[in-house]
């Protein structure tokens, strides 16, 4: 069983509504991540009828009282002041092995108040997208929401077409986002605001509250975490796709993958998500988009802190000034670690730098090249510098980069420089063509693609026969250029 408690619901009620899930026809469970539910301290797994109706939302689990939960949000630049849960609930909260608090709910369980004329559920494609992005994520050490289950509900949903539907169960340690803080802020509800604020600084910054102000503090405190979070995304090629202020995490983790995808071919100004026509959420706007959202989310904070006038918006937005360089501090230690340098290494940047160029002139698959530099730094030898080489159109101008790097990178390889890189660049990633065919699959009734992607991306660093296979990039008919959220 799961221990149930429920902190959240002591905010003044407009920033959450008391709401059941709809049931569904004939749920089935597809997976249930036990390690995941032991780290939660579910002890004794049910048998899974029971977890199918529980991750359905047809019968809640003891102790959950399911909550659809109120924000707001600037959505492609623009302000939209009630958005919400329109199709997930949260069933309480969990002290976890480690004593955090994690939230734990349903998406995809029906309509709620804030559904605004949606149905309330999600296909069954979003549902395993999330399940293995999030978990791969989880792998690779960035900070995510977590996959507990996912359960079909043997229902149709309509988006273009007519799709099996499903439930989500995701895990994470707040679902609480700027555009919450937004909701409370547009309202003007300065009660509401200061007893969220208050929450989250108990929650999640406690080190703010001995501060001389700390609504100032808890800002510092969210923006570093945004800087590691959005620095990781980049060193794996990741694209969110939506990073709407609504998506945007408190707590620092990634949050609502929808129309999310891993770059192949390395292009700065890549974008998959199929709305996003002016391309503001491109791979190389991100760190910009997630400033621009922290300057929004210092707007709330504004009458809270002690400071008034134009002296409390200079604090501010000296705080907001300080994402770049702290981006760029992390950068380069990620950007050390995935060419094998030192984290003091003067040439992270300069290096980084002339091999993304190679990899966009030369058309090179990111996670590939990485993995085939990875390799030849491990051995030296000629066979994976040849590997490396026809990963590129332009060979003769990646042999004279990899001089250039090879000069420095000696000067500091050791067992740890290797290791470190080796653990910056995995094996393999969830492609969006091998992800399109697991989803391709289970709507024909096999979930056994699933169950195989799943294993490997959640071993991002094994080298074994199916991670290989699955690790290929997309050829040219394999590629999905675009992605969907599921809404």
């Amino acid at each position: 069983m799961l221990t149930f408690e429920h902190r959240f619901a002591s905010l003044p009620e407009p920033l959450w509504v008391a709401c059941q899930p709809t049931p569904v026809n004939h749920p089935a469970l597809i997976v249930f991540n036990e390690r995941l539910a032991e780290m939660l301290g579910m002890q004794v797994k049910p048998d899974d009828a029971t977890l199918a109706q529980w991750f359905s939302g047809n019968q809640l689990p003891p102790g959950a009282e399911p909550r659809a939960l109120g924000y707001a949000g600037h959505q492609f630049g623009n302000f939209v002041p009630q958005l919400g849960d329109g199709r997930a609930l949260l069933l309480g909260e969990v002290i976890d092995q480690h004593g955090v608090r994690r939230d734990v709910q349903l998406k995809g369980s029906g309509r709620t108040p804030f559904s605004r004329g949606g149905d309330g559920r999600s296909p069954l494609g979003p549902v395993l997208r999330e399940y293995l992005v999030s978990e791969f994520m989880a792998a690779m050490g960035v900070p995510t929401t977590r996959a507990l289950a996912a359960v079909t509900s043997g229902e149709r949903v309509v988006r273009q077409l007519p799709e099996p539907g499903a439930v989500f169960t995701r895990v994470t340690s707040s679902h609480i986002r700027v555009g919450t803080f937004q909701f409370a802020a547009a309202r003007r509800d300065e009660q509401a605001l200061k007893a969220l604020a208050d929450h989250v600084i108990a929650r999640h910054y406690p080190e703010a509250a001995s501060a001389e102000d700390p609504y100032l503090a808890l800002l510092e405190a969210v923006l570093a975490r945004q800087v590691v979070l959005v620095a990781r995304w980049m060193s794996l090629g990741f694209i969110h796709g939506v990073m709407n202020t609504d998506n945007c995490s408190i707590a620092g983790e990634t949050i609502d993958y929808g129309p999310c995808a891993f770059m192949e071919q390395f292009d700065p100004q890549k974008v998959y998500s199929s709305i996003d026509q002016g391309k503001r959420y491109a791979f190389d706007n991100q760190p910009a988009i997630a400033q621009w959202n922290l300057a929004r989310f210092a707007e709330t904070l504004l009458p809270l802190m002690r400071e008034e006038g134009d002296t409390v918006v200079e604090q501010a937005t000296e705080i907001i000034r300080r994402f770049e360089p702290l981006f760029d501090a992390e950068q380069r230690r990620l950007h050390a670690d995935k060419l094998g340098l030192s984290p003091e290494s003067d040439h992270a940047v300069s290096l980084m730098e002339g091999l993304e160029n190679q990899m966009h002139q030369g058309r090179m698959d990111m996670t590939g090249t990485f993995d085939a530099l990875t390799h030849y730094a491990e051995t030296s030898s000629e066979q994976h510098k040849k590997a490396l080489l026809a990963l590129t159109t332009q060979p003769n101008q990646l042999t004279v980069w990899l001089d250039e790097w090879q000069a420095v990178q000696a000067a500091s390889q050791d067992s740890q420089r290797l290791a470190d890189m080796r653990r910056a660049n995995p094996v393999i990633i969830p492609r969006n063509h091998r992800i399109q065919e697991v989803i391709d699959a289970a709507y024909e009734g096999d979930f056994g693609p699933f169950h195989t992607l799943l294993a490997v991306v959640t071993k991002p660093f094994d080298d074994s026969v199916d991670a290989r296979r699955l690790a290929a990039p997309a050829t040219q008919s394999e590629q999905v250029l675009r992605t969907f959220c599921g809404t």
